[in-house]
This record gives structure tokens, C-alpha cells and sequence, in this order.
């Protein structure tokens, strides 16, 4: 290696680790920020929470990567330009393109890492980390217990509409539904108020509701008296309930049961994934699709019909050779079966979505794998000519440039992948989008770096429109 590739090199590699050591750590201080309800107030040791953060972390380097390799191209480059090392090294015959030799095959290198880090690290943390929160979101289910939604707590589901008091100890509004043994939700107890009293030392969870009402289903045995939906209510100042939480809190934080996530899979473990999915998404709908065609009773018509076959002696419907009463139950029977058919065409309509939405969720995790290694080759061809071009360096004018085109980058991409869940988009493009915007720019900067344009030549621009200024006002000239 020579001495000018080498000093580049080691320019450019002190950059890149500091810039990606603060970066990893503004992100991962944002992934506290982010999952601090579900940390806080757990009795949780520092090693937890250490290790949370560890398998939280694999998954910030698709977004901090690519960052750095812009960032870092256009500080390194622009500081070379600012202190005319650029200009020293094109006066000795060196051009861009050779002088960022040593760095292309640096982020070849780092492509490929960054393509299996992809393919093999980051599913492994995705695993580590979806069981890890899973267990600690176990640990205090009095904690628990959001607001709006029903939350599952032992054999009970409460919904509370609100939380107050310093340790959310007051509830209001709140919904019970008590799981039966019989299977279901038999029993519903409502309460205008309540109130949660328990230690982190105690097994034993105490709910206080007040000024309530308990509703119990009565189960019959007799079809007929089912139909009147009998149940039993009964009035309450105070109630108390109590429970368990002893199954809880003896959690297996170690505990791996949960496999069920598309980021969680390798590229061939994809592959079969999404093999398997199309095969039963187009099994199901061909199924459907065949029963409802034979709900029309089409199959049964004949349709080798003669003319002299058709009928012709009624005036208004074909109900008028019925009598009244058979006709309304044709009437009744037809309605019937379109209202059925509609219902479920309804309910398929939104499987078939939600599965092709998943589908597409599988197809957009395979591509991100490879998209990641492309993007830090592209995004190096845009920093680093861009740097050479703007001739400015330190953290300044590069941060902000980088931090723009990168939100640029990050958005289209986002904006692209939400369209492709709802298939609006193909998950090919949706993962490719915003690499694929990004190569021509790099393409237009390396060109323009090159041949020692400036960023943009608004003259270039203005020109034609100055020409045809002067021609048409030569023309009117001439006409005078």
C-alpha cells in the first residue's frame, strides 16, 4: 500500500469509528427513552437491563451505518479539500477517483460484513430481544396495566380508563372480565373507581373497586331459554379482589419459546418462509374462490338451452309463477344467501389482506438483507464526491448535509415499505426505493467532483434562458 492510500485510509477510518461509537450512542439512548415503561419500576439488575440493551443493539446498525459511511465521506473528504490535499494531489496527477481507491475497497469490505452481520447477527438479536422483553413484561403485571386497552392479568382482562396517583394506585372507570374455566367471558364486573394495594414483596395483588355493578352470565342447557340471554346482577359498594401474580413473577428471563417474527429469520429460513406462504395464500384463495362459485349454483344450470326452451309468458318477474307464498320464501331464501355470500366475502376480503400483508412483511425483510450492503457502497459515492465538492469539513455544514440526505434516504424508504405492507407497492421496490434514488446522485456528484464543477451551475441553467432574452429581443429590435 502506498503512502498516500494509507494516509487516506487511516483519515478516514478515525473518523469513521468516532462517528459510529457517537452515533451508536445517541441511538441507544433513544432506545431507553423508547422502552422506559417497560424498565422502569421492575426491579430489574443492572445486568438485565445491560443485556437488553445488547440485544437492542444489532438492530440500530441499519439505520447507523449507513449514517456514518456519509457522514464520515463527507467530513473526511471535504477536510481534505478544505486544507487543498486535493488540490496537491491533482497537481501531481492523482484524481478522485484514485485517491478514494483504497476507501472503495474498505467499504466493499465493510458491505460485506454489514451482509452478514444482516443475515446472521441481527436475526439472532431480534430473537434474543423479542423473548427478553416478553419475560420482563411479566415480571409486575400490576404494572401492567395500561390505560384503553384490556390487559391480561392472571384470569382476569381489566380495562381502566384512567391512572392517577403517585404510583398509579387509582383507576377509573374500570372493566373486568373474568376468564371461566368453562370457557369465555362469563362474568363482567364494572366499577366507577379502584384502587391497586400491593408490595413488590408480596405474591398477593389487591383491587379495590368501588360503586360497581357484577354481571353473571347464567349458562342454560335448554337451546330455548339460551335465546333470552338470562344473567344475574347485583349492586356493590366495596369490592375486593385478589390476585395471584405468584405464577408471574417466577419469569425464566432465559426463556426462548417465542420464534414467531419475519426478523428474526435468516435468508434461506425467508426463502422458505415465503415459498410456504404464496403456496397457501394461492391454495386458500383458489379454494374460496372455487366454494363460492358453487354457492351460486351456476354448476347446476344447463347450458346447452334452445330458444324455444326460454320462458316467455310472464310480464314482470319470474316470481309470478310461483304462488304469493312461495314466492316470499324464494324472496326470503335469495336474500338470505347474497347477505350470507356478502358476509363472507367481507370477512375473507380482510384474511386474504392481513395474510398478503404479512407476505409482503417477509418479502420487504429478505431484500433489507441485501439492500444494507448496497446502500453503504452508494451512499460512500455520495458523500465522498460531495465532500470534495462543498470543501468543508469538521462536524458543521457535513453534519447537517449528511443528517439531511439521510432523513431523505430514511424516509422514502419508510414511506415506501408502509405502501408495500398495504400493497400498494411491490416489496422489491419498496426496499430498493431509496438506494436506487440515491444511486444517480452519486453518480451526478462523482461526475461533477471530477471535472471540478461546483455543486450546482445555476449558470447553466440561466443561459438558454438568457439567450432566447436577447434573441427574442433582437427580433423585436429588428421588426422596429
Amino acid at each position: 500500500m502506498k503512502i498516500l492510500d494509507r494516509y487516506i485510509l487511516v483519515s478516514y477510518l478515525k473518523t469513521f469509528f468516532a462517528v459510529f461509537i457517537i452515533l451508536m450512542f445517541i441511538f441507544v439512548l433513544q432506545t431507553i427513552w423508547l422502552y422506559i415503561g417497560e424498565l422502569a419500576g421492575k426491579d430489574l439488575d443492572v445486568g438485565i437491563i445491560l443485556k437488553f440493551l445488547l440485544y437492542f443493539s444489532p438492530k440500530l446498525v441499519p439505520l447507523v451505518l449507513p449514517l456514518t459511511i456519509l457522514l464520515t465521506s463527507i467530513m473526511t473528504f471535504g477536510s481534505f479539500a478544505e486544507k487543498y490535499e486535493f488540490a496537491a494531489m491533482k497537481s501531481a496527477g492523482i484524481s478522485l477517483q484514485r485517491a478514494m481507491r483504497s476507501l472503495t475497497v474498505f467499504i466493499v469490505f465493510i458491505s460485506l460484513v454489514a451482509f452478514f452481520f444482516a443475515n446472521n447477527v441481527i436475526p439472532a438479536a431480534e430473537f434474543k430481544s423479542i423473548n427478553l422483553r416478553k419475560n420482563i413484561a411479566q415480571l409486575k403485571p400490576a404494572m401492567a396495566i395500561s390505560e384503553g386497552i384490556f390487559n391480561d392479568v392472571g384470569e382476569f382482562n381489566i380495562k381502566v380508563d384512567k391512572k392517577s396517583g403517585d404510583n398509579d394506585q387509582f383507576l377509573d372507570n374500570v372493566i373486568i372480565h373474568q376468564k371461566s374455566a368453562r370457557g369465555g367471558n362469563l362474568t363482567v364486573i364494572k366499577a366507577k373507581k379502584g384502587e391497586l394495594m400491593g408490595s413488590t414483596e408480596s405474591d398477593m395483588l389487591s383491587l379495590i373497586l368501588r360503586d360497581g355493578n357484577y354481571y353473571d352470565e347464567i349458562k342454560q342447557s335448554d337451546p330455548r331459554k339460551r335465546a333470552n340471554k338470562p344473567f344475574a346482577k347485583s349492586y356493590f359498594k366495596e369490592y375486593v379482589i385478589n390476585i395471584d401474580l405468584s405464577t408471574f413473577n417466577d419469569v425464566d428471563l432465559d426463556d426462548e419459546n417465542y420464534r414467531n417474527s419475519q426478523n428474526m429469520l435468516k435468508i434461506s429460513e425467508l426463502s422458505q418462509s415465503i415459498d410456504s406462504f404464496s403456496t397457501s395464500y394461492n391454495t386458500e384463495m383458489k379454494n374460496f374462490s372455487e366454494v363460492m362459485y358453487k354457492r351460486t349454483g351456476a354448476t347446476t344450470f344447463n347450458t346447452y338451452f334452445k330458444p324455444n326452451d326460454s320462458i316467455k309468458n310472464f310480464e314482470n318477474s319470474i316470481l309470478e309463477l310461483y304462488d304469493p307464498s312461495m314466492g316470499l320464501q324464494i324472496i326470503n331464501q335469495s336474500l338470505g344467501t347474497v347477505n350470507a355470500s356478502i358476509s363472507n366475502l367481507t370477512i375473507k376480503k380482510q384474511e386474504f389482506k392481513n395474510s398478503r400483508k404479512q407476505l409482503n412483511k417477509f418479502e420487504i425483510a429478505l431484500h433489507e438483507k441485501y439492500v444494507l450492503g448496497f446502500a453503504c457502497i452508494i451512499l460512500f459515492f455520495v458523500g465522498a464526491p460531495l465532500g470534495a465538492i462543498i470543501r468543508k469539513g469538521g462536524m458543521g455544514l457535513p453534519m447537517v448535509i449528511a443528517i439531511l440526505m439521510f432523513l431523505t434516504y430514511h424516509f422514502i424508504g419508510i414511506f415506501a415499505k408502509n405502501s408495500s405492507e398495504d400493497g400498494t407497492l411491490s416489496p422489491f421496490i419498496a426496499s430498493w426505493l431509496s438506494t436506487l434514488i440515491m444511486l444517480p446522485l452519486g453518480i451526478f456528484f462523482t461526475y461533477r467532483a471530477t471535472t471540478d464543477q461546483g455543486l450546482l451551475a445555476f449558470g447553466n441553467f440561466i443561459a438558454p434562458f438568457t439567450k432566447l432574452i436577447k434573441k427574442l429581443g433582437w427580433i423585436k429590435k429588428e421588426t422596429k
